[in-house]
């Protein structure tokens, strides 16, 4: 796949993967206030910006071009406002108002008045990454590195500077922003300037890797960080390291597919996303199934043992069998291999450790159903269900706590005995 790889490859990458950390760098924000369809908006609607510094200025030079941004960016996040706050549309509706309409506006500056210059509609999809890095400086310290790095990597300090010295403002700006108005923390002003800082992203990543490709990198990194971590400064770094790794692969895509190099790296990041939600290893699909089927697997057993417990007090003939479905089978076999259980003659009985464990749970069960007829004031046929949820997450801590505010109950609202503390043993 990498065969025949030269200077070219690197120059593409590194411009990529320049405009790719900035966008995430910012994006990690927007994902964290939960705005992260503003990052598409914005990317969208800088694009009138764009046309009209162009129409005035007659260049495509960065520095004009990145005004027009800026000024589009907070005329789309004031008029979204303007929106909601005025005009009585709700936040989503409001912005899409906006964004759709700046958008068109900017499609027909370009078709209108523009023409004969690398400006069009699929540079704005698509960019023209091999473009750009064909276009390099040719002479002085930095000759052969290409020119739009001269904006790009500067950007992506600017912006890593700005969130290290803006740190706590923006985080408890992003987590309460009412919070932060009232401790003095310019929460409207930091709004405004992230804003600023997405169109300033969007507009220098428009020329080399187009509009999908800036908003999936606004989005997908930081979102797939946050299965790895619940700590901002680990999501951040997290949602870093992932853009790069899905610059480099969707570029290697490219190549080996010979398709477009943003597309690629879209299709790169929303691959690592759907690896991630996967397997991540706490909140993944697959670790939350096993979690979950864990869970049931324990209330199942807790069930059969409290219900051998339960024949033990009371005897009486064998009810009817019922079918097992595989969890039972193996939960039975799991109660086996740990000793609790051990197969009679009558089927299976409590070993002494699983008479034990057991006599945990009932007594969870009937100091439970004691405590929401005496404190709460349930009638004694209502407590039954509530106290069969409950008697699998009442540790030992709690069942003392219980116990001394019923006063060392001997029995539970149908006068059935309260088994002993067997001490913690959960």
């Amino acid at each position: 796949m990498l065969e025949g790889w030269n200077s070219f490859d690197t120059r593409a990458v590194m411009l990529a993967l320049a405009t790719n950390v900035c966008c995430a760098l910012v994006g990690t924000f927007l994902v964290l206030r939960r705005k992260s369809m503003v990052g598409d908006a914005l990317s969208h609607a800088v694009l009138p910006g764009l046309a009209v510094a162009f129409l005035l200025s007659g260049s495509l030079g960065s520095g004009f071009m990145l005004l027009g941004a800026v000024g589009a960016g907070l005329t789309a996040t004031l008029l979204t406002e303007l929106a909601e706050r005025r005009g009585g549309a709700i936040a989503d509706a409001g912005l899409g108002v906006v964004f759709t309409s700046l958008f068109a506006l900017g499609v027909l500056l370009i078709k209108r008045y523009i023409s004969g210059v690398h400006f069009d509609i699929a540079c704005v999809y698509e960019g023209s990454l091999l473009s750009a890095a064909l276009d390099t400086v040719h002479s002085g310290p930095l000759q052969g590195m290409p020119t739009a790095l001269l904006t790009s990597v500067p950007l992506a300090l600017g912006v890593a500077l700005l969130i290290g010295l803006f740190w706590k403002e923006l985080m408890i700006t992003s987590f309460d922003p009412v919070l932060a108005s009232s401790m003095g923390v310019g929460a409207g002003l930091l709004n405004y300037a992230l804003m600023g800082v997405v169109s300033l992203a969007a507009a220098v990543s428009f020329q080399t890797v187009g509009s999908v490709l800036v908003v999936a990198m606004l989005i997908i990194p930081a979102a797939t960080a946050q299965f790895l971590s619940n700590r901002a400064t680990r999501v951040l770094g997290i949602a870093v390291l992932l853009s790069a790794l899905s610059t480099a692969a969707g570029y290697a895509l490219s190549l080996a597919w010979r398709a477009s190099p943003a597309g690629s790296m879209a299709l790169a990041a929303g691959g690592v996303y759907a690896f991630v939600a996967l397997a991540a290893p706490r909140r993944g699909v697959i670790a939350k199934l096993v979690a979950s089927m864990s869970l049931a697997a324990r209330v199942r057993g807790d069930d059969l043992l409290t219900r051998l417990y339960r024949d033990e007090e009371h005897p009486g003939p064998e009810g009817a069998p019922h079918a097992l479905d595989w969890i039972d089978r193996f939960v039975r076999w799991r109660l086996v291999s740990q000793q609790s259980i051990a197969r009679s003659a009558g089927g299976y009985a409590l070993t002494p450790s699983g008479r034990e464990r057991a006599g945990r749970i009932v007594r969870a069960h009937r100091l439970w159903e004691s405590y929401l007829v005496g404190e709460v004031g349930l009638p004694a046929d209502h407590v039954h269900e509530p106290a069969h949820a409950m008697e699998h997450f009442l540790d030992h801590g709690l069942r003392q706590e219980i116990e001394a505010s019923l006063g060392a109950a001997a029995t539970d609202p149908h006068g059935r005995e309260i088994p002993k503390d067997s001490g913690a043993g959960d």
